[in-house]
């Protein structure tokens, strides 16, 4: 398989915690899946694993090409985690109906945060 496109995004965990003490239950719901909140909640750095999933979704949608257009939701892109610990991507929807459309068989995704900023980096893969 070749590379086809790459996309990367920084997220500060501050902004996103405030977002969160903002809206509330509403913004979680909107942006992440069921499993991936699952997966987060009640972590020791909790906003740290949210922050991370958030630009894995981010970075997603540049490899895509579309920010979010053409009727994308967030929970297009579900982020989960292999047995070792591996992050992994889920697409559905729009986002899986582009993703076909490129061409693209996967898209890798690689994650690292601190306490302030969370980076992700997804690269798509195709023929």
């Amino acid at each position: 398989m070749n590379v086809k496109a790459h996309g990367i995004d920084v997220v500060e965990c501050s902004r996103l915690q405030h977002a969160i003490d903002r809206h509330g239950q509403r913004l979680l719901r909107r942006v992440f899946t069921e499993a991936e909140l699952a997966y987060c909640r009640g972590r020791r750095r909790e906003i740290e694993h949210l922050s991370g999933r958030f630009a894995a979704k981010e970075a997603v949608l540049k490899v895509l090409g579309t920010g979010w257009v053409s009727g994308i939701s967030w929970t297009d892109i579900e982020v989960s985690n292999d047995q070792a610990g591996r992050p992994h991507l889920v697409l559905s929807g729009r986002c899986r109906e582009l993703a076909d459309a490129l061409g693209l068989r996967d898209i890798l995704v690689s994650i690292t945060h601190t306490k302030t900023s969370a980076i992700a980096s997804a690269i798509g893969l195709g023929q």
